[in-house]
């Protein structure tokens, strides 16, 4: 049997990643594959291009024949260099490992601690002209509050006596 060592397409649109497989030459291109042998996201940067090179190194021995694709890829990985006998190429780029988010969490926090312990960051704003306007504006507003409770005063009286006339109700004779 024939056997190809190809990409098959996966992902959606605008957004693609492949596998590496080996299928069956006349399979489709998304079709049955015999064996995954690797990865490869063109749209990250740098693309991201993983092979197992021992695998790859076993089909190329057998006669599997990859595409032009799979070609380039393996040139770059350098497992078509060790299987041609050839000098090896030059490294990878690699992506550089992301940072810790519990790490990058901790120094906020600490930044954020430690600028609250300065100066406020935004400094209090000025008593505006207006202000002093509703200031005098107040007063005057006051003296009807003031006259409000004396209203409340004046009732209190009237309500003694009617607490006092339960007592003076029971005869004192008796």
């Amino acid at each position: 049997m024939a056997t190809k060592i190809k990409l098959m397409r996966l992902g959606k649109m605008r957004a693609p990643y492949y596998r590496i497989v080996v299928a069956d030459a006349r399979t489709k291109r998304d079709g049955r594959s015999i064996e995954t042998i690797g990865k490869y996201h063109p749209k990250e940067d740098p693309s991201y291009m993983e092979v197992d090179a021992e695998r790859a190194a076993y089909w190329l021995g057998v006669g599997a024949q990859p595409t032009e694709a799979v070609t380039a890829i393996l040139k770059v990985t350098g497992d078509w260099q060790k299987f041609k006998n050839l000098p090896a190429p030059p490294p990878m780029r690699v992506a550089e490992p992301k940072p810790d988010k519990k790490a990058l969490f901790e120094a906020a926090a600490r930044e954020g601690i430690d600028a609250a312990a300065g100066a406020a960051t935004t400094p209090k704003k000025k008593a505006a002209p207006k202000a002093e306007t509703a200031a005098e504006d107040t007063p005057t507003a006051d003296a009807p509050a003031a006259e409000a409770p004396a209203a409340p005063a004046a009732e209190t009286p009237a309500e003694t006596p009617a607490e006092a006339t339960p007592a003076d109700a029971t005869p004192a004779g008796e």
